[in-house]
């Protein structure tokens, strides 16, 4: 009798401890990754990030409630919000109201909007390295001050004309980074406290002393964006002798763009870019009308790497400029008219030791086109992320956090041909003449018996 009710007893433990248990895992969770190179889980870095954030963090995702797409950025958030529960995930169908996603920028399905405090910033890559980043620089509490030239027809960062800047200035307003405007004629020196200059296609020369000027904010240390247009009479040869760098006569045109449907071959559309920190990851297309070629001149002062570059079936074009709708067929490439075959250089990211004091790298990025980030061709594939790549790599956002992919390990095994050779024929034919003669053995054994 004491035997039963003792392990009546014991069932009737192991049932209440099976609902404790049970009960306990409604209310606290605990989650390990077991993977070996820990690719499940955020690395240090953002997780240090997410803890220095005060606030919540709200995502937003542009996706469709069809297929796995949601539950694929649902699942990535999750170790996002393990780390911070103050950060929220919603999702809005793209489909529900096309018209108000168009008029919010949403191009693709699952595109990401990130927001904290009263700024935001749109991703279209999943990625730790990128959403790491992104809320990095949403955190900055100071915005970076970047100065546009003005007084010399140059486009304007906040103008609604087609040839301007605006839409894009807005995307670099809600991402912290402020514009002004700088006139030379009445602000003789360029402050040194701007985080960024650019110049954007002056349509007249600039004055000596205002070209001077901006040689001498490039030899104090300053960053500087410079975007070109062809046969450009902007006044700016001192400043292109001291980035050792010219451009090409003509304009870039490229048969490779018919495969995107693009008939203009002047419109250079680009989706391979050269390995640089502004193009790591990036693999939207882009599209630069009438880019105009450079070139690096010799000895360089500055450490180049191309960002930008047409395809092998492109050249400088210099005699007949072609015009929107024109067939490709009007155009021919003519090397005895000193036209260059490609692939072109059109745009270039260059470096050197700052002689500012704190600063390590002084950054120039020079592109031979600036209709690209215009409100007429902004819209175009990856011309707007693509541009914020730009300012970032050039306010030096790229340095502030490294994230590297976790993937997993490479498992796999390399043989040589004699080596493969070997495996082969052991599994082909040694290891069934072993299995045979061990079953004969066996046999011949047992009829012994």
């Amino acid at each position: 009798m004491n035997g039963r009710l003792t392990n009546f007893l014991h069932v009737v433990l192991l049932v209440a401890s099976a609902l404790l248990i049970g009960f306990l895992s409604t209310r606290y969770g605990f989650i390990h990754d077991f993977s070996r190179s820990q690719r499940a889980s955020l690395s240090e870095p953002s997780r240090k990030l997410l803890d220095s954030m005060q606030g919540p963090v709200e995502i937003v995702s542009y996706a469709r409630p069809q297929g796995n797409l949601r539950k694929t950025i649902g699942d990535f958030f999750a170790r996002y919000q393990r780390a911070k529960p103050d950060l929220g995930l919603q999702f809005i169908d793209p489909d529900s109201d096309p018209d108000a996603m168009r008029a919010a920028g949403v191009q693709i399905d699952g595109e990401i909007e990130l927001r904290y405090g009263t700024r935001n910033e749109r991703l279209k890559v999943l990625s730790e390295a990128e959403i790491s980043s992104a809320l990095l620089r949403l955190s900055r509490p100071h915005e970076r001050l970047v100065a546009y030239l003005e007084g010399e027809g140059e486009r304007k960062p906040d103008g609604p004309a087609n040839a301007d800047l605006g839409q894009f200035g807005a995307v670099l307003k809600q991402r912290g980074i402020l514009s002004l405007n700088l006139a030379l004629a009445t602000t003789p020196r360029i402050p040194d406290n701007i985080g960024l200059l650019v110049i954007a296609n002056p349509r007249v020369p600039l004055a000596g002393a205002a070209a001077i000027e901006i040689v001498d904010y490039v030899e104090r240390g300053g960053n500087l964006l410079w975007l070109l247009e062809a046969d450009e009479d902007n006044g700016l040869g001192a400043l292109a002798d001291a980035l050792s760098i010219r451009s090409l006569p003509g304009v870039i045109v490229d048969g490779a763009g018919q495969a995107f449907g693009i008939q203009d071959p002047s419109f250079v559309a680009v989706n391979r870019y050269p390995e640089h920190a502004i193009d790591k990851g990036f693999d939207l297309s882009t599209l630069f009308p009438q880019p105009v070629a450079l070139a690096q001149v010799a000895p360089a002062r500055w450490e180049f790497k191309s960002i930008l570059q047409s395809s092998a079936q492109s050249w400088n074009e210099t005699g007949h400029i072609p015009k929107g709708g024109e067939p490709a067929g009007d155009v021919r490439y003519d090397g005895n008219d000193g036209e260059i075959s490609g692939p072109l250089d059109f745009g270039f990211a260059m470096t050197r030791l700052s002689p500012r004091p704190g600063a390590r790298e002084q950054r120039v990025v020079v592109i031979g086109d600036g209709d690209f980030l215009s409100n007429s061709y902004l819209g175009n594939g990856g011309n707007r992320d693509f541009g914020a790549r730009i300012f970032d790599w050039l306010l030096a956002d790229d340095a502030l956090i490294d994230i590297p992919e976790q993937v997993a390990e490479d498992r796999t095994i390399a043989l040589s041909d004699p080596a493969l050779a070997l495996v082969s024929f052991g599994f082909l034919l040694g290891l069934p003449i072993v299995l045979a003669a061990s079953g004969l053995w066996i046999w011949r054994q047992r009829r012994r018996r």
